[in-house]
């Protein structure tokens, strides 16, 4: 079975981009290829115009690429802050960070809005504030890429709007953001661009007004004909 076929998308820094699609269209695999969780059988993943497909997870993420995750993957055991901070201090070693590791945590913490729950431990979060300990860890290390497997799961619309707000601030001191997203407010609300999947196959792109309006893209998320 073919989970993508020849699919092309890019990422531009400074900008939003939505990677949307029905249940089991491709698009949390794609994420693992992009991140090198797994390997094509065909194809380069490129970053900065580099061929970075033979990479580890390990080398892409000190290149500068980040992901969340469908299902979540927070060290349970450990707070808020341990989470973040546990990122932020294995950046340190790698990387050129001015600011200290501990100093980076406490202002991740308050621009995620984490501050109220930083020594709760991970497990015992409700859905949407994992999903925010998940970013902020994420964030601890400087991406350049960052790549969100539905962040808006578990938020509440008054929720959505601030972290529509939050990526494009985070858009707007250059990162590149890919964000993966049932939740179409969100996903018209926060992305300049649009990459549409459906079982596998690259089906449209294009701005938020243009793929609201693709018949092809209507056919595959409500069941609509297409005319021909």
């Amino acid at each position: 079975m073919t989970a993508l076929d020849a699919v092309s998308i890019g990422a531009e820094e400074a900008m939003v981009t939505g990677l949307i699609g029905p249940n089991g269209a491709g698009k949390t695999t794609l994420f693992n290829v992009i991140t090198g969780l797994q390997a094509p059988s065909g194809g380069r993943v490129l970053f900065d115009d580099d061929d970075v497909t033979g990479l580890s997870v390990h080398r892409r993420a000190q290149l500068g690429l980040a992901r969340t995750f469908q299902r979540l993957e927070l060290f349970g055991s450990m707070t808020v802050r341990e989470n973040v901070q546990t990122a932020a201090e294995i950046c340190e070693l790698w990387s050129r960070q001015e600011t200290p590791a501990r100093t980076r945590t406490e202002e991740i913490l308050d621009r995620v809005g984490l501050r109220a729950v930083a020594d709760t431990a991970a497990h015992t979060l409700p859905t949407g504030l994992a999903r925010l300990t998940e970013l902020g860890r994420a964030l601890a290390t400087s991406p350049r890429l960052l790549l969100l497997d539905e962040p808006g799961s578990g938020l509440d619309s008054a929720e959505s709007e601030e972290f529509a707000a939050l990526l494009a601030d985070l858009a707007s001191e250059g990162a590149a953001i890919l964000l993966v997203e049932h939740d179409m407010d969100l996903v018209m609300q926060a992305c300049a661009q649009i990459h549409v999947l459906d079982f596998g196959v690259h089906i449209a792109s294009g701005a938020p007004d243009q793929i609201r309006s693709d018949a092809e893209v209507r056919r595959a998320y409500l069941g609509e004909p297409v005319e021909a």
